[in-house]
C-alpha cells in the first residue's frame, strides 16, 4: 500500500542578514561533522552567471542512514545517495534547495524543497522554510518500517538544521566575520546598475519601531502587544506560521505536529468559506485525534458547520441568558489555577438541575453552557498574553456538596449527557483538569451514568475527593493558590458564584409553553400522563429478572392528591380486560388508566407492599428509587387520595364539600417516568441510595424516606 507522508515546516526567522546566513550555510560542504550521517558530497554540475548573481550547484550526497543492519542487508546497500540542487540568486537574495533520492528511486520517492529568503518586514533578517514528501511504493514488505525510520531520521535532522546554522554563525563570529557585503552588479555595465541600484534601500523595514528591533522581537509580537486584545494576532509573512510564534503562543510541538497544524490551516484557508478558527483552536482538534490530520479535519469541519448553524461565534455578544439562569445556575469563573489556567467553579450539588430544565427547556441550558465555553476560550487567550506562555485549557472545580437523588432525575441526566456530547465534539482538549470535591456516596451512580460519554483523554484529568479530603495533602492547595480558595470551601476568597437553590415551581413552564417555543423538551417524549379516578387507580407493571435491580421513578402530580404505592407479586397479573373497568368506562373520558391488580387478589397473600404509602399533594414532584430484593413483578400504583372528614366534628369540612361539588374532583392527573437500572450500573453503591437524600434536605421542603427497604423518595414543593 502506498503511503504519502507530507511535511511542512513553520517559518524559521534568523535575525541575521541573508549574506551572512549563506556564508554559514556554505560551511556544511563537502562534509559536516555535525551531521554524522552526511558522509560525503561531490559536485556534479555547476553554473555561474557572468555577473555572479546566479549560482547553481548540483551535488551528489552520500548518506549513512541509521537503519537496522538487517534492513541494510536486505536492501543490499550501505549508503543512500541523494541529489541536491542549490540555486542561489544574490540579486534577489534567495536560495532554493531541491533534493531527491537516487537510491531506490523506483521503490521510494523522496522530495524536499527548502528556501532561504529575506524577511518581508526586515531586510536584515532571513526566513527559512522547508517542505517534503515521502512516498513508499514498495520495499520488500518492509514499507511501514522504512517509513518509520525515514520519518524519524528526517524529523531529528529538522531540529538539527537550526543548530548547524547557528554553530557556523558563531564560528564566523569567532573568526571576526560579522558582516558580508551584499551583491552589487559589476560597474562595467552602466545600464544595469542604474536600474537595479534603487532596489536596495527601498523596504518596508523602516516601519518597525526602534525599540522592537533592539529586543529582537519578531513582527508578530510587536503587532500583538500594541493591538487591543480582541484583535487576532497579525499573521506572519504570507500568513504563514513562524517557529517563535508557535513556541510562544502554541507551545512546544514536534516538527510533525507543527507540520500538521500548518497543513490543516493552509487547507482551511484554501477551502473554508467562513471564519477561520484561531491557531490554538485548530491545534485542539489535532490533539484530540493524536495529530491524525484527516480525522482532525473531519471533526473540525463538522464543528465549523455546527458553529455556523447555531451562530456560536456571536453568542457572547448577542445572547443574554434568561434571568432564571443568572439567579439559579450555580457556576461562574473565578480567577485562575496555579498553572495560569482560567478556573471555573460549579456548585452542582446546590443546583436544581430539574428545576432549570423545567423552567428553561434544554436548549437554553445548552446555549448557556456554550456561552461558558466560548468565554473559556477567550480567557485562555487572555491568560496566554498575561502569563507569557501558551494556556489552551481551563480547570473546572465541581463542588458536589448537596448532591442527591434529585440530580439523578433522568431527563436531567439525559440533558447533561447531551450537553457533554456537544461540548466534547466542539471544544475538544479544553478541559485541563477537573477537580470534583465533596463527592457524596451517591456520586458513583451519577458517575457510571455519565462516564461512558466522556473521552478517555479527558477522563485522565479527573481528580475526585470525597468528604473533606480536599483539605488534606494532595488536595486543593496543590492546584489552586490559598488566596483564591472560595469561601464556601473554607477559603478566604469571596466567590461571586450564585448560591443556586430550588427554582420556584411558579417559573416552570408547561409542556405547551415549551412546545410553542419550538423547543422540544424531554418531558414530552419520556413522560407519560395518566388519569386516576376514585376507585380506579393507575398501575404500571415492571418485571424484574435480576434481584437487586433499581426501579427509579419520577412523577409530577398535575391535579388532585394521590397516594403512591409499590407492590411486589410472584405471579404475573392478568392483562387488563376491556370491560374490567366496568362502570368506570363511563367516567373515564379516555386518559391513560390501567388496573392490573385483580379484584380477587388479597394483600399479603397474592401480593405485598414493599414501600410505605406516600401521600402526594397537587403540584408536587416526587422522585425515588427502590432496590428490588426479589425477582418477579413489581406494580407501581397511583391511587386517588380521598380526604378524611374532619376528626373533631365528624362533619365534612367546607373545602371538602366545595371540592365534591366540582365534577372533576374525582379525577387526578399524573405525569410519570420510570426506569429500571441494572445493579451492575451501580457498582455496589447501593448504600449511597439510602443516604442520598440527606444533603439536599435543607433545600427541599419535605423529604421522606422509608427505612423498611433501601429506598428514598424525595418530594420537593
Amino acid at each position: 500500500a502506498a503511503m504519502v507522508q507530507k511535511y511542512q515546516s513553520p517559518v524559521r526567522v534568523y535575525k541575521h542578514p541573508f549574506e551572512l546566513i549563506m556564508a554559514a550555510y556554505e560551511r556544511r560542504f563537502p562534509t559536516c561533522p555535525l551531521i554524522p550521517m552526511f558522509v560525503a558530497s561531490d559536485t556534479v554540475n555547476e553554473y555561474k552567471s557572468e555577473d555572479q548573481a546566479i549560482h547553481v550547484i548540483e551535488r551528489r550526497c552520500k548518506l549513512d542512514i541509521d537503519a537496522p543492519r538487517l534492513l541494510k542487508k536486505i536492501a543490499g546497500v550501505d549508503y543512500v545517495y541523494f541529489v541536491q540542487k542549490n540555486s542561489l540568486n544574490r540579486r534577489e537574495r534567495t536560495l532554493h534547495i531541491e533534493a531527491y533520492n537516487e537510491t531506490f528511486s523506483n521503490r521510494v520517492i523522496i522530495n524536499e524543497h527548502c528556501s532561504y529568503t529575506v524577511h518581508p518586514d526586515n531586510e536584515d533578517w532571513t526566513c527559512f522554510e522547508q517542505s517534503a514528501s515521502l512516498d513508499i511504493k514498495s520495499f520488500f514488505g518492509f514499507e511501514s518500517t522504512v517509513e518509520k525510520i525515514a520519518m524519524k531520521q528526517y524529523t531529528s535532522n529538522i531540529k538539527k538544521g537550526k543548530e548547524i546554522i547557528e554553530y557556523y554563525l558563531k564560528q564566523l563570529e569567532e573568526e571576526g566575520i560579522t558582516f558580508v557585503p551584499r551583491w552589487t552588479p559589476p560597474v562595467a555595465c552602466k545600464s544595469e546598475s542604474s536600474t537595479s541600484h534603487p532596489r536596495r534601500p527601498v523596504s518596508p523595514a523602516i516601519n518597525i519601531p526602534e525599540s522592537a528591533t533592539k529586543e529582537g522581537l519578531n513582527n508578530k509580537e510587536i503587532l500583538n502587544t500594541s493591538s487591543s486584545p480582541s484583535e487576532p494576532p497579525a499573521g506572519t509573512p504570507d500568513d504563514k506560521l513562524d517557529a517563535d510564534y508557535i513556541k510562544r503562543y502554541l507551545g512546544d510541538l514536534t516538527p510533525m505536529q507543527e507540520s500538521c497544524l500548518i497543513r490543516l490551516r493552509q487547507w482551511l484557508q484554501e477551502t473554508h468559506k467562513g471564519k477561520i478558527p484561531k491557531d490554538e483552536h485548530i491545534l485542539r482538534f489535532l490533539r484530540a485525534r493524536d495529530f491524525n490530520i484527516d480525522k482532525a479535519r473531519e471533526i473540525l469541519c463538522q464543528s465549523l458547520t455546527w458553529r455556523k448553524q447555531h451562530q456560536v461565534d456571536y453568542i457572547l455578544d448577542t445572547w443574554n441568558p434568561p434571568q432564571v439562569l443568572q439567579d439559579y445556575y450555580a457556576g461562574g469563573w473565578h480567577h485562575h489555577d496555579k498553572d495560569g489556567r482560567p478556573l471555573y467553579v460549579l456548585r452542582l450539588g446546590q443546583m436544581d438541575t430539574k428545576g432549570l430544565v423545567r423552567a428553561l427547556g434544554e436548549e437554553a441550558l445548552l446555549r448557556y453552557v456554550l456561552s461558558i465555553n466560548e468565554e473559556g476560550l477567550r480567557r485562555c487567550e487572555e491568560n496566554t498574553k498575561v502569563f507569557g506562555r501558551p494556556i489552551s485549557s481551563w480547570t473546572c472545580l465541581v463542588d458536589l456538596e448537596g448532591l442527591n437523588m434529585r440530580h439523578l432525575w433522568r431527563p436531567g441526566v439525559k440533558a447533561l449527557l447531551r450537553i457533554i456530547e456537544v461540548v466534547e465534539a466542539n471544544y475538544p482538549e479544553t478541559l485541563g483538569r477537573l477537580l470534583i470535591l465533596r463527592a457524596p456516596r451517591v456520586f458513583p451512580v451519577l458517575w457510571t451514568l455519565v462516564s461512558p460519554f466522556i473521552d478517555d483523554n479527558t477522563r485522565k484529568k479527573f481528580l475526585i475527593y470525597a468528604g473533606n479530603d480536599y483539605q488534606g495533602p494532595g488536595g486543593l492547595l496543590d492546584y489552586i493558590d490559598k488566596e483564591i480558595i472560595p469561601d464556601f470551601l473554607g477559603g478566604e476568597c469571596m466567590c461571586e458564584v450564585p448560591e443556586g437553590g430550588l427554582v420556584p415551581k411558579s417559573l416552570y413552564r408547561t409542556a405547551e409553553e415549551l412546545e410553542n417555543e419550538d423547543i422540544k423538551l424531554w418531558t414530552e417524549t419520556i413522560y407519560q400522563s395518566a388519569s386516576v379516578f376514585k376507585g380506579a387507580p393507575h398501575e404500571v407493571l415492571i418485571q424484574i429478572v435480576d434481584a437487586s435491580s433499581v426501579i427509579t421513578w419520577d412523577f409530577d402530580v398535575c391535579k388532585g392528591d394521590i397516594v403512591f404505592n409499590i407492590f411486589h407479586s410472584k405471579r404475573a397479573p392478568q392483562p387488563p380486560k376491556k370491560d374490567s373497568l366496568g362502570a368506570h368506562s363511563i367516567t373515564s373520558p379516555g386518559g391513560n388508566n390501567v388496573q392490573l391488580i385483580d379484584k380477587v387478589w388479597q394483600l399479603g397473600r397474592d401480593y405485598s407492599m414493599v414501600e410505605s404509602p406516600l401521600i402526594c399533594k397537587e403540584g408536587e414532584s416526587v422522585q425515588g428509587s427502590h432496590v428490588t430484593r426479589w425477582p418477579g413483578f413489581y406494580i407501581l400504583q397511583w391511587k386517588f387520595h380521598s380526604m378524611p372528614a374532619c376528626a373533631t366534628t365528624n362533619l365534612p369540612r367546607v373545602d371538602d364539600v366545595l371540592a365534591s361539588l366540582q365534577v372533576s374532583s374525582h379525577k387526578c392527573k399524573v405525569m410519570y417516568y420510570t426506569e429500571v437500572i441494572g445493579s451492575e450500573d451501580f457498582r455496589g453503591s447501593m448504600t449511597s441510595l439510602e443516604s442520598s437524600h440527606s444533603g439536599f434536605s435543607q433545600l427541599s421542603a419535605a423529604t421522606t424516606s422509608s427505612s423498611q427497604s433501601h429506598s428514598s423518595s424525595m418530594i420537593s414543593r
